[in-house]
């Protein structure tokens, strides 16, 4: 077993990841599938893979999936989840900065919201360019960095102008948060994320010999309740993305 805090909020964010109505399924898969393009028989790195719900929309769309993640817990779900679509898939219990996989061995790799949670980036593309195949594409989805600060940024409400904004109070510098699983209770599990600024990742994708091809972001499709600021709480979350999409391809 890897020493890991999301071995402690396994439960926490296998409901969170399989529920319909969570980004995962309203946002994040249908959007990486489209980028994707076709992966019928392709083998397909799901990298920190959590509990598998991506894992499994790519195996169900026909992709030859390898999972990774650091929680026993996690990889087992994960594997429970893929088996009955494809058993021949391969999970394995290990850090994100040195994986158990053959060089050149995949075409392509995913990593889906857990970039920020990983400390060690630069030896994670390094080991994604090492396991992939010349001309691979490595598909990052992660919070918005400039807009989803963790206690970084928040919204705002200009009671004079009758308008929202969203508030930044800082990008360029790097942090490591801690952040609470269970707001409110007495005692609750917590994560560490790490905030890094774009240029962070892309200075660190071309060292490890990628090239940045593709940059969308990503908006959420929520409604408000009907009240005085439904109009203009809707108006600025077509304004403001959730999350990017980062696609490099290996040169």
């Amino acid at each position: 077993m890897k020493n890991t805090s999301w071995q402690e909020v396994a439960d926490w964010y296998t409901n969170y990841s399989n529920d319909p109505t969570s980004y995962h399924h309203t946002v994040i898969i249908p959007n990486l599938l489209r980028v994707l393009g076709p992966v019928h028989d392709l083998s397909v790195l799901d990298l920190a893979c959590g509990a598998g719900v991506v894992s499994k929309a790519l195996a169900e769309a026909g992709a030859r999936i390898t999972g990774v993640d650091a929680s026993s817990t996690l990889i087992a779900r994960a594997q429970k989840s893929v088996a009955t679509i494809q058993p021949q898939a391969k999970f394995h219990i290990a850090s994100a900065e040195k994986l158990p996989l053959t060089t050149h061995s995949v075409d392509n790799a995913v990593c889906v919201l857990a970039l920020q949670n990983i400390r060690k980036v630069k030896e994670t593309f390094a080991e994604c360019a090492r396991v992939m195949r010349s001309q691979g594409r490595l598909e990052l989805v992660l919070n918005h960095p400039a807009f989803r600060i963790p206690q970084g940024s928040s919204w705002g409400w200009d009671e004079t102008a009758k308008q929202q904004y969203r508030r930044v109070d800082y990008y360029l510098s790097e942090k490591s948060v801690q952040i609470v699983a269970h707001p409110g209770q007495v005692k609750s599990e917590s994560t560490t994320s790490f905030h890094r600024p774009l240029q962070y990742y892309v200075k660190l994708l071309t060292a490890a010999g990628f090239a940045v091809t593709r940059i969308e972001e990503w908006i959420s499709p929520k409604k408000s309740q009907t009240g005085p600021r439904q109009k203009e709480e809707d108006r600025l979350r077509k304004e403001i993305p959730l999350f990017m999409l980062i696609e490099a391809r290996l040169v």
